[in-house]
């Protein structure tokens, strides 16, 4: 099969891990998150939420921004605080790669 012509702006494959975690915080509200850590995005990872398919690119700098989790993850106040103090554990500091 042929591709159209397109334009790549980047095209690479590295091995990656991933953590899957399921948890219930204080709001009963239930989180399924996949946790990829990759060596690109300099150091953040990447965050699924796999009951709806929401994917961001998190790290502790994205956790300070007020409102981010609220409307990346489409949750509520108390919810996306439950889910900032998980992923402050998961994010840690960044480290720059280049």
């Amino acid at each position: 099969m042929l591709l159209p012509d397109f334009d790549f702006m980047s095209d690479s494959t590295e091995e990656t891990s991933t953590r899957y975690v399921t948890f219930i915080g204080p709001s009963l509200k239930r989180f399924d998150l996949a946790i990829t850590s990759t060596s690109r995005f300099y150091g953040k990872k990447l965050i699924t939420d796999l009951q709806f398919g929401k994917t961001a690119i998190i790290g502790p700098d994205d956790l300070e921004e007020e409102g981010y989790l609220e409307h990346t993850f489409k949750l509520t106040e108390e919810e996306a605080s439950e889910l900032a103090q998980f992923l402050y554990f998961v994010v840690g500091t960044v480290h720059f790669t280049d």
